[in-house]
C-alpha cells in the first residue's frame, strides 16, 4: 500500500511537471506568433477599394482578377427640384480592369463626360512592412476627348494631338492603425488643348498634390475623404480644386462607394484640372470576378 502511494505521488509529480512545461511551451509559441504578427498588423491593404473616391488608392488588383467598375456623377445638388437635385442628369463611366502579373494592372474605360476614352496602368513599387513604412505605387493614364470638333473652334485648326491629356502620379500611403489609412499623391497633368477663357492662362503642364484618407467604422463600412491642390491653376480660372467625401460599403464581391464631389469627371486630367464649384452626388460600383 505504501509502495502504491509512492507510485501515485511520483506519477502526479511528473504529470505536474509535464503539464507546466506544456503550458509554458504554448505561451512561448503564442508570444512568438504575436511578435511575428505585430510588425505587419497594419500593412496592406491600406484601402479596400481601387479608389478613395476620385483619387486612385494604392490598392492594386490581384493577379488574374477582372474588375468591372461603373461610376456615376449626377448634376449639381444646387439645381434643386428642377432636376431632382441633379439626379435627372448623369455622367457615366464604365471601366474594365485586369491584372496579368502580380503588382501590375491595366484598364480601359469610356466616360460620357466629353466622350472620353482612357487607358491606364498601376504598378506596385513597395509595400508597407516592418522594414518599410509606406505603400508606394505608380499610376499613369492617357485620355482621348472624342467630343472635340473642328466646328467648335472657328479660328483654330484642330489637330488629333489636341484631343489628348495625360496624368502621372506617385501614390504613397500608410495604414496607421486598423481603422485609419492616409495617402498623398504627387501628380503631373498634361493637357494638350486648353480654352483660355476657362483656364485664365495657358498652363498645359500642371503639378498637383492630392491627399486622401480612410477611416474604418465597421468590418464592411468606411468613411473616405480626399482633396487635390493644383499648384498650376491660374487665379482667373473658372475651375476649382477637387474634393470628395463619402462612404464605402463592402458586400462580398462588390464595393459600393457613395460620395459627394465637386468634379463631374472621374478621370485624372478631368477632375484634377476641371473640377467645378457645385457639389454633386455620385457613386462607384466595383465588381471583381
Amino acid at each position: 500500500m505504501h509502495y502504491t502511494k509512492q507510485v501515485i505521488l511520483h506519477i502526479c509529480f511528473f504529470a505536474t511537471i509535464l503539464f507546466t512545461f506544456n503550458l509554458q511551451a504554448q505561451d512561448d509559441l503564442l508570444d512568438e506568433l504575436d511578435k511575428e504578427a505585430k510588425p505587419n498588423a497594419f500593412s496592406l491593404p491600406a484601402f479596400k477599394a481601387l479608389k478613395i473616391g476620385n483619387l486612385q488608392s494604392t490598392k492594386i488588383a490581384e493577379k488574374g482578377d477582372l474588375y468591372l467598375i461603373v461610376s456615376h456623377r449626377f448634376g449639381p445638388l444646387s439645381d434643386g427640384f428642377d432636376t431632382f437635385f441633379g439626379l435627372d442628369n448623369a455622367n457615366t463611366k464604365i471601366e474594365l480592369l485586369y491584372s496579368f502579373w502580380e503588382g501590375v494592372q491595366f484598364s480601359i474605360s469610356r466616360e460620357s463626360f466629353r466622350k472620353t476614352f482612357a487607358l491606364a496602368s498601376k504598378i506596385g513599387i513597395a509595400k508597407q512592412s516592418d522594414k518599410f513604412p509606406l505603400n508606394l505605387v505608380g499610376y499613369a493614364t492617357v485620355n482621348r476627348d472624342t467630343q472635340l470638333s473642328e466646328t467648335s473652334f472657328a479660328n483654330f485648326t484642330l489637330k488629333d494631338a489636341d484631343r489628348y491629356s495625360y496624368s502621372l502620379q506617385l501614390l504613397a500611403s500608410r495604414r496607421f492603425s486598423k481603422e485609419f489609412s492616409f495617402e498623398i499623391a504627387p501628380s503631373f497633368i498634361r493637357e494638350n488643348l486648353q480654352i483660355l477663357e476657362q483656364t485664365g492662362a495657358a498652363n498645359h503642364n500642371q503639378f498637383a498634390l492630392g491627399f486622401g484618407g480612410r477611416y474604418k467604422i465597421s468590418k464592411r463600412v468606411s468613411l473616405n475623404a480626399e482633396y487635390v491642390y493644383n499648384f498650376s491653376r491660374d487665379a482667373n480660372s473658372v475651375f476649382d480644386d477637387p474634393y470628395t467625401f463619402g462612404v464605402d460599403i463592402e458586400t462580398g464581391g462588390h464595393v459600393f462607394q457613395l460620395l459627394f464631389t465637386n468634379a463631374q469627371s472621374s478621370n485624372e486630367p478631368g477632375f484634377i484640372s476641371n473640377a467645378g464649384g457645385d457639389i454633386s452626388f455620385g457613386f462607384n460600383i466595383v465588381r471583381v470576378f
